[in-house]
């Protein structure tokens, strides 16, 4: 049985990778390799890379990868219809993978073997002090206004033209577990959203990997990166709107996940999140149902623009 032990990265195409590079430093990766025709962006965890841009003739959502634990999961996953045969990757980390198609046409990669890369210096999250909670002790803090180093990829949103067909493809193929539904508002009958996470047994995982939306229009929604604490988000914040960059939505807090979000604009137009703070289960979580509106989806903060939502 496969079952999938994270996101590995994301794939993008574009016009220019020394613009895509350019951003994607500010917004707090770290190139890992570049090359004439692709981009290879890292975070401060051991992840070899992120976040893959090829150089194409115009703008868009390739796929994305997902780990598996062993080279017997690969082969079972290259035994099913429509997989590539297993194959050596060629790219900072090496590794195997199994390329698979989701039924709106969507590249997604099986991947084990990666060699991981060594971990960054990052500092150690700010102790905080709370009503009846103090944590720091004779001192102040100093956050700066700075790139907010990406610790990981913590996830990504697939809008799909079928939602119980996709759900159920990346079920089949990777053993993810629903930990909430987003319904028609008013009717818990109808689940048009479902918060995908792995299954890792008693060990805490991210309350999401992925989110499989139902859209008109399909492709990414976006793709979302942890920082350390909610100064490095806020600190991020305030460095990519002084560098002139497009603020999508944030700061806020959602609902569902509860992570402090933070999103913005690429200079091609693909919208990515900086978070913190997002709720960790385990496999005994048991998904809720939400049927409200697409704006009670934000607890406090910035609401979500209109688009947010298309």
């Amino acid at each position: 049985m496969t079952k999938a032990q994270g996101i590995a990265y994301v794939v993008y195409q574009a016009t220019d990778l020394d613009l895509m590079e350019s951003f994607m430093r500010d917004f707090g990766l770290v190139t890992a390799r570049k090359e004439p025709d692709v981009l290879y962006m890292r975070g401060a965890d051991t992840a070899p890379y992120l976040h893959v841009t090829r150089l194409g003739a115009d703008n868009r959502f390739l796929g994305g990868g997902l780990l598996v634990g062993s080279r017997a999961e690969l082969d079972a996953l290259a035994g099913l219809e429509g997989s590539s045969p297993v194959e050596a990757i060629d790219a900072p980390g090496g590794g195997w993978r199994v390329r698979m198609t989701t039924p709106d046409g969507v590249a997604i990669d099986a991947v084990w073997g990666q060699e991981a890369a060594s971990p960054l210096p990052v500092r150690d999250p700010h102790p905080f002090n709370s009503g009846r909670d103090k944590q720091r002790h004779n001192q102040s803090l100093r956050p700066k206004r700075e790139p907010g180093l990406v610790l990981r990829l913590g996830h990504f949103v697939l809008r799909v033209s079928n939602h119980d067909e996709s759900v159920a493809w990346f079920q089949k193929r990777f053993q993810l577990l629903p930990s909430d539904y987003m319904c028609i508002p008013g009717d818990e009958s109808t689940v048009i959203g479902t918060f995908l996470r792995c299954d890792k047994g008693p060990e805490l995982v991210d309350h999401h990997s992925m989110l499989i939306v139902q859209a008109e229009e399909t492709g990414v929604h976006h793709c979302s990166f942890e920082l350390q604490d909610l100064d490095a988000v806020m600190g991020a914040h305030d460095y990519l709107a002084s560098r002139g960059y497009r603020l999508d939505v944030g700061v806020g807090r959602h609902l569902i996940g509860s992570q402090i979000f933070d999103y913005w604009r690429d200079p091609f137009g693909f919208r990515v999140e900086h978070y913190t703070d997002g709720d960790a289960v385990d496999r005994e979580f048991q998904p809720g149902k939400f049927a409200g509106r697409a704006d009670e989806t934000t607890q406090w903060g910035m609401d979500p623009t209109p688009e947010f939502f298309e």
